[in-house]
């Protein structure tokens, strides 16, 4: 994607709300641990789920594939078994310790000062002083952290744990869960696996059994929303909101699995606002549009089975709407 200076949804000062269409076909987009990996749904409408961390994480696994050896690009929410509090130290090293070494003190690595337990009269004092440095502290770290991985200062993060807790970040980008449009038929079927783990004595078997659990088809529509208060406090610039806008578009494409099946973004649309608190209420813009199955078909298999329609005409006063896919 090519943008310039004039890109209206590349603008952090603006709100922007967002909704965006994918389809999957004899998939899994997102497997419920709670239930055997099976696709997830909303057992009262049988309307299949796909939650707003399995989309994060797919968009964190781009930007890392991408821009790993860039520094304000680095991935906080990893899945490779780092330790978060691991980090947390990392930028206590980086923002105190160099402060120590440039005033010749050399290292130094603290923990943060416990406040004094039963503080009385005179303690007080002394207690308020350990809090007002600790809130320095945090938000020393919380700030390099934010400058430091491109995850916290989108999407938010807990910092607030282990010896070297930063707060807590809220991201000025949010994601809803994504709903099908249409109920949805989870299957299980079984398979034979010739990758044998073990074999019984006795027993000659080069084969066991194996179950993958798909949906036929699919179309999912789910909502965003970027809010410019949040971005001016985790330092997100406007090539942090281009670059989410690439991923977005790109990660269906490079996040290929047999389990998923084929999954494909069918619609991108960026309601645009010409100010930080919005023009028009966000359900009223989402309402435009309106994916629909043609009444002939029965049983949705492709893209072409729903007609998508979306109203840009009589658009309230300073709303720009914007077609990315």
């Amino acid at each position: 994607m090519t943008t310039t200076a004039t890109s209206i949804y590349c603008d952090p000062t603006r709100r922007h709300d967002f909704a965006f269409l994918f389809d999957v076909t004899n998939g899994n987009p997102n497997g419920d641990p709670d239930a055997g990996n099976l696709p997830r749904i909303d057992p009262e409408t049988m309307h299949g789920l796909v939650t707003d961390v399995c989309i994060k994480r797919k968009i964190r696994d781009w930007v890392d594939m991408t821009h790993s050896n860039q520094e304000r690009f680095e991935i906080y929410v990893q899945n490779k078994g780092i330790a978060l509090n691991d980090f947390n130290k990392r930028a206590h090293q980086a923002v105190f310790e160099k402060a120590a070494a440039e005033n010749g003190q050399g290292e130094q690595i603290t923990t943060e000062v416990k406040r004094p337990k039963g503080a009385k009269g005179g303690e007080q004092g002394k207690e308020d002083k350990v809090e007002e440095s600790n809130a320095a502290r945090q938000n020393a770290r919380r700030e390099w952290m934010c400058n430091h991985f491109y995850d916290i200062r989108t999407f938010g993060a807990v910092l607030s744990t282990g010896d070297y807790p930063a707060g807590q970040v809220r991201g000025p980008i949010q994601l809803t869960f994504a709903q099908s449009i249409d109920p949805i038929i989870p299957l299980d079927i079984s398979i034979t696996r010739v990758a044998v783990t073990e074999i019984e004595q006795g027993k000659k078997t080069t084969t066991t059994m194996g179950r993958k659990a798909f949906v036929p088809y699919g179309l999912y529509l789910g909502y965003g929303f970027f809010v410019p208060h949040f971005a001016r406090q985790t330092g997100f610039s406007a090539e942090d909101l281009e670059l989410f806008w690439t991923a977005f578009q790109s990660i269906w494409d490079v996040d290929r699995s047999a389990s998923r099946g084929m999954l494909a973004l069918r619609g991108l649309y960026i309601f645009s606002h010409s100010n930080a608190l919005g023009n028009a209420p966000t359900h009223s813009l989402f309402d435009r549009i309106r994916p629909k199955l043609v009444e002939e078909v029965q049983a949705p298999r492709y893209i072409t089975d729903y007609l998508v329609t979306v109203n840009d005409a009589d658009l309230p006063d300073g709303i720009t709407l914007t077609h990315l896919a």
